[in-house]
């Protein structure tokens, strides 16, 4: 029987651990919490993004310089990011300094201080990030998008917030956010690297087994309002950006998911050989930039394609893109390109899992959500059993074109 690849524990406050034993000098952990911009108030906008940001400003351990030496002395990464529904604090590190990397964490998801003159600096480099973002149309259309399809739902907001906001956040909204939504059962520890596991659990014991117990009891508002929609932007771009999609399947619908993760990987995955890539790009020269993204959520998801083009070629380029759409919706795959879909799925994940941090990272969200883990292996056989029957049944529920949304930034002519 072949060995299980990954190792879970659950600390007695509730914190779970998940861990894959793997060969090599460097290691990769981190804290997954499950909270995200989606779990902030209308006027904590922003907030979850600006916490991961301050959690590097000092502890009652430690000030701003030594939390960000302890690691950097030992040329390891410390790194953090914020999605609508998590927040991840990680590093990669020598695995010899396993204990001072994890007592680190600890430090910095439990015990943050988050000091007044911090937080001030820490609001003009987060102002900052929102002009950079702002200069940046190819990005702003999809949170526009996502606000315009989620309307009215904190699923809508971008996570970066707004400058009037950041500019009145206090220590005490943040301890507020933080007591709501930082509880130990919504806590995952995660580690690719080479460790015994019982070496692992025991420093993970250690640093966090002081955590108090306690378990979220408000629930997220579910998103069921979607209304489609076709929106054009006049704006001081170089280019036009488009976006075309619709609301998709949740994490929870899980056979379905697979499927349409399939069908966006061949439309306008990573692949050179993407339809709509050779659609648009590679015959005709329409576009620089076509793809296709699928972004499941707790509750609800997201498809979307996205393309950027110079004028007199939106229009034609737009028509490409439904012309895909349809023949997905009505030509069922044949045997060979259905088993090409699914070779090249699967050997794209098992590139991306090479990344012994990629893979620390995604354990990490699928112990949050499923409390297990599974392996390429048992991935490669689901996907394997997927069916063209199949593949055009999910095409015609999210591909329909009466429930298709667009927006579009038009360059101006000025």
């Amino acid at each position: 029987m072949e060995k299980e690849q990954y190792q879970y524990h659950t600390l007695p406050n509730g914190i779970r651990v998940v861990h894959k034993q793997v060969s090599g000098m460097v290691a990769h952990a981190g804290v997954l919490i499950n909270a995200g911009s989606r779990d902030e108030e209308p006027d904590e906008h922003g907030l979850a993004h600006f916490i991961e940001h301050t959690f590097f400003k000092g502890t009652q351990r430690r000030r701003a310089f030594h939390v960000i030496s302890r690691l950097d002395t030992i040329g390891a990464e410390l790194n953090a990011f914020t999605t609508k529904e998590e927040t991840m604090i990680y590093a990669s590190f020598l695995k010899e300094y396993y204990s001072r990397t994890l007592e680190l964490l600890a430090d910095i998801v439990f015990s943050s201080v988050f000091p007044d003159h911090e937080l001030r600096k820490e609001k003009e480099v987060v102002r900052d990030e929102i002009d950079s973002y702002k200069d940046t149309p190819s990005e702003m259309i999809f949170d526009q998008f996502e606000e315009e399809t989620f309307k009215g739902h904190s699923l809508g907001r971008n996570i970066l917030g707004t400058k009037r906001n950041i500019r009145k956040f206090s220590r005490e909204q943040i301890h507020r956010f933080l007591n709501r939504n930082y509880q130990s059962n919504q806590v995952v520890i995660a580690s690719v690297g080479d460790i015994r596991f019982d070496k692992l659990i025991k420093y993970v014991s250690k640093y966090f087994s002081h955590i108090d117990s306690s378990e979220r009891t408000h629930q997220r508002k579910r998103f069921n309002d979607y209304h489609p929609f076709e929106k054009s932007v006049t704006k001081k771009v170089s280019q036009n950006h488009c976006i075309i999609g619709n609301v998709a399947y949740n994490f929870y619908e899980e056979d379905k998911k697979l499927i349409l993760t399939l069908l966006s990987n061949l439309l306008g995955g990573t692949g050179m050989n993407s339809r709509l890539n050779l659609s648009i790009r590679e015959r005709r020269g329409y576009a620089y930039h076509v793809e296709s993204n699928y972004n499941p959520y707790l509750d609800t998801g997201l498809f979307n394609i996205y393309l950027g083009c110079n004028n007199g070629y939106l229009e034609p380029s737009i028509e490409l893109v439904h012309k895909e759409l349809k023949a997905l919706r009505e030509k069922r795959l044949g045997p060979v390109q259905l088993n090409m879909t699914k070779r090249q799925m699967i050997g794209q994940m098992a590139i991306y899992y090479e990344s012994n941090l990629n893979e620390m990272l995604s354990i990490a969200k699928s112990c949050m959500l499923y409390n297990k883990v599974e392996s390429l292996e048992e991935i490669a056989e689901k996907i394997h059993a997927v069916t063209a029957e199949q593949m055009m049944e999910v095409a015609n529920e999210v591909f329909e074109p009466q429930q298709l949304s667009t927006l579009i930034y038009k360059k101006s002519s000025k």
